[in-house]
């Protein structure tokens, strides 16, 4: 019965007129095997009872035939298919129905700037000397004024010297630390920052950022950044910085093992600083000197980096709570050096000093630009970091610059 039920779902089977001749065969049990003729187009099998009990020569039950029930309905294509088509067919239409709305959907990019990928960690171009990386401006990264901070600058600088070491396979367990200087406890550690910006990108610019290092006398490490609009190949940023080595444990400086000499030294390039050295001396400001004073600075516990010490881009955001507030309405900062005397604990309570030099801070529309001097120290009067800023009125761009990523050594 079974067979017959799966057989009948892919063949029709037409029911058996009266009188179409169709043969029994008699089995042991009183079994009768009814075989409709080859002419009839398909094969039907059919148990039969028992013949019937007969009383007198008259049949007790007569037994109904299968054409004494009604004829179903002709079979067609559609109710010939199994079960299960129903299903592909609601799917095959849910699918179309999908493909349709995401082809009305216009995915290609309206401007070519948008075909880089600002979320790739980078390459390093140029024989391996240099290394760039692309970054979008996010809409958390601008201030008031709808561009990007100097905070938002200073990150990525630091985000692509990390990136720097880690494409190269220099990346040991530190902050920045290669294999060699993990072994001996040994951090990099910043000393002096010079940044020229020639004009701060805004919300949905992308810029590239490229970042090369040299050596700096015996025991040090010059590392510069270039930064461009992508689009229009524009200079934006350019930075150049000195960092020496100190051991973690003892916090004291430490010269450069020649272990960790032969990690580094075959991607130093030899080429001069990408922004001009300011050598004039940075002054100590103190109570007398300062215009303007701020106190109670404390770092939090996200301010600190991996090694346990305040991030460095840190540092300049305290620099600039103690400039004038005046300043920082109708000019924009174009320039900076720092120095970097020591550094400051998670338990270090600080104050930022700042001095405004050849300039009236109640007459700033007359005055052009506007340089500061800036002192960041311990309560007990320990300096942290001196510094020196020059700014610029805003929506003017003075500084225009032609440098170019260094040519490679050879």
């Amino acid at each position: 019965m079974v067979a017959t039920a799966a057989t009948s779902s892919f063949f029709p089977v037409k029911s058996p007129s009266p009188g179409s001749g169709a043969k029994t065969t008699k089995l042991a049990g009183g079994l009768g095997l009814k075989s409709k003729p080859a002419s009839s187009g398909g094969l039907q099998v059919k148990a039969n009872a028992q013949a019937p009990t007969k009383i007198n020569g008259t049949p007790v039950e007569t037994l109904k035939h299968e054409n004494d029930f009604p004829s179903p309905a002709p079979r067609t294509f559609i109710n010939q298919l199994p079960d299960w088509s129903m299903l592909l067919a609601a799917i095959t239409t849910i699918f179309l129905a999908a493909e349709k709305q995401w082809m009305m959907l216009d995915w290609k990019p309206k401007r070519p700037d948008m075909l880089m990928d600002p979320f790739g960690i980078g390459k390093i171009v140029q024989d391996g000397l240099v290394f760039r990386q692309n970054f979008s401006i996010r809409s958390y990264e601008i201030g008031a004024d709808r561009t990007a901070s100097i905070e938002t600058l200073m990150n990525h600088l630091q985000e692509t010297a990390l990136n720097h070491v880690k494409t190269a396979g220099l990346l040991g367990d530190g902050f920045g630390s290669t294999p060699e200087m993990c072994k001996k406890n040994l951090i990099w550690v910043v000393t002096r920052m010079q940044v020229v910006v020639d004009r701060y990108p805004t919300w949905g610019d992308v810029v590239q950022v490229d970042t090369w290092v040299s050596a700096s006398g015996k025991n040090g490490m010059r590392r510069d950044w270039l930064v461009r609009d992508c689009k229009t190949g524009e200079t934006l940023t350019r930075a150049s910085s000195v960092w020496v080595m100190m051991n973690k444990l003892t916090r004291r400086l430490s010269k450069i093992p020649e272990e960790v000499r032969g990690e580094i030294g075959s991607y130093f390039v030899n080429s001069p600083p990408i922004v001009e050295e300011d050598d004039r001396k940075l002054p100590k400001l103190d109570d007398n000197t300062a215009d303007y004073k701020r106190t109670g600075l404390s770092p939090r516990w996200s301010d600190l980096d991996v090694n346990q010490h305040v991030n460095n881009v840190k540092y300049i955001g305290w620099i600039l709570e103690s400039a004038p507030q005046p300043i920082l309405e109708s000019h924009e900062l174009c320039a900076m050096t720092l120095e970097y005397r020591r550094e400051c604990g998670r338990d270090s309570v600080l104050q930022s000093l700042t001095a405004v030099s050849s300039a009236d801070v109640g007459n700033l529309a007359q005055s052009g630009g506007v340089e500061c001097k800036h002192l960041l120290r311990l309560e007990d009067g320990a300096e942290i970091v001196r510094g020196r800023t020059g700014w610029r009125p805003k929506h003017s761009n003075n500084l225009g610059s032609n440098n170019e990523v260094p040519a490679e050594s050879t």
